[in-house]
């Protein structure tokens, strides 16, 4: 295990404690990460309610639990978040549901912004982009791999706008394009991806 990751790991948050510190973050008009500008509020806002929806009505589907049914390694999912990041907010509620689902997966989480050490060894394209999931063996603390900020497809359609020479739309357009997406797509691509990092790692 990387000593970063050691170090990490005592720091690290569970789900429903990282769920209680946005909910009282937001009651006071605050969200996490040292940027509260109005633009961070708004965004934070919009994805507690995402986050509150698919914690309510995302479900897993069955070639995932299939293969969670059967675990034979017992994993740390450490996951890299914000709370006014829009892909964490779509993609956490489900990767919490692995976690709940089997015994055999334990969910940890940690501020991006307060752990930059540790982002920096996980960058995107140059980039701290988050979620970033850091998968490891529970028992030896092998790091088996990682996945993020989000499904490969979206990840795509997100480069090729980073990427598109000025002038482009307004990031707030995009935007609205990436959630409508994730609403469409329902999961299913993020659960098919674990599907096939499961299949590696119990190989």
């Amino acid at each position: 295990m990387k000593e970063i990751i050691k170090s990490s790991l005592p720091k690290a948050m569970t789900y429903s404690e990282y769920r209680k510190l946005l909910d009282d973050l937001h009651a006071e008009g605050k969200t996490t990460g040292p940027n509260q500008t109005e633009m961070y509020l708004r965004h934070a806002g919009l994805n507690l309610k995402r986050i509150q929806r698919l914690d309510k009505t995302g479900k897993l589907i069955e070639e995932l639990t299939s293969i969670l049914d059967n675990l034979k390694r017992k994993y740390i999912f450490l996951t890299i978040t914000e709370g006014w990041c829009g892909d964490a907010a779509q993609n956490l509620p489900l990767i919490e549901k692995m976690a709940q689902y089997t015994d055999r997966i334990e969910h940890k989480l940690l501020l991006r912004d307060e752990n930059l050490e540790l982002m920096d060894e996980y960058l995107t394209d140059g980039g701290r982009s988050i979620p970033k999931v850091i998968i490891l063996d529970a028992e030896t603390g092998e790091e088996l791999g990682d996945w993020g900020p989000r499904p490969v497809d979206i990840q795509q359609m997100v480069m090729d706008y980073k990427h598109t020479p000025e002038p482009k739309e307004p990031y707030d357009d995009f935007s609205v394009k990436v959630h409508s997406w994730y609403a469409k797509n329902k999961a299913k691509d993020l659960q098919m991806e674990f599907v096939e990092l499961f299949k590696k790692f119990e190989a």
